[in-house]
């Protein structure tokens, strides 16, 4: 098939056909009740449709004979659309936040970080923990290493280590997540 087809018009690749565009020859029916009305032709099928005054919808495109039913597709389409809705409203995005620490971190802003570490995973929020060593410090990786497992022993109470701390370069990082979102 030519990818010039198309001729510049949108595609229904995930849209559902409905009445004259139902295009094979017999359908398997279920009307509105949800009675099995069993293997007709598409046409007897629309024409039944039509005296009820509602659509041939077609359910499951993919089966033999493709599934339709007799409903009325604007309020399928409404039903569809509220569950779609539904399940969008009920996904939790977590972010990633990152808590920035130096080797030589003094008693107050280390309390401040460990604080806003703390608020970040009790919003559910994944942190990542990272220290960057700088000039001489780059001799003596172990004193990093040992501040990111303070933080990680200070804050066990409600986090669990996703990725254990690892040192990419010139940073040691780790990341921590909320206890309960462990799986």
């Amino acid at each position: 098939m030519s990818r010039f087809d198309n001729r510049g018009g949108r595609k229904n690749e995930n849209q559902t056909r409905i009445n004259h565009r139902i295009r094979v020859p017999e359908i398997r029916v279920i009307d509105y009740n949800g009675d099995q009305l069993g293997i007709m032709k598409t046409n007897v099928a629309f024409q039944r449709a039509k005296d009820y005054g509602l659509d041939l919808v077609e359910i499951s495109p993919t089966a033999k004979p493709p599934l339709c039913k007799i409903m009325d597709y604007g309020k399928f389409k409404y039903e569809q659309e509220k569950k779609r809705k539904e399940q969008k409203k009920n996904q939790v995005q977590t972010k990633l936040k990152e808590v920035k620490f130096r080797v030589n971190v003094d008693k107050h802003d280390y309390e401040t970080k460990v604080r806003n570490l703390r608020k970040f995973i009790d919003n559910g929020d994944r942190v990542k923990i990272s220290l960057m060593f700088r000039g001489r410090e780059n001799a003596h990786t172990q004193l990093g290493f040992e501040v990111i497992n303070r933080v990680i022993q200070e804050t066990v109470d409600i986090t669990t280590v996703d990725q254990s701390p690892r040192q990419q370069g010139r940073f040691v990082t780790a990341i921590l997540i909320p206890k309960k979102a462990k799986k």
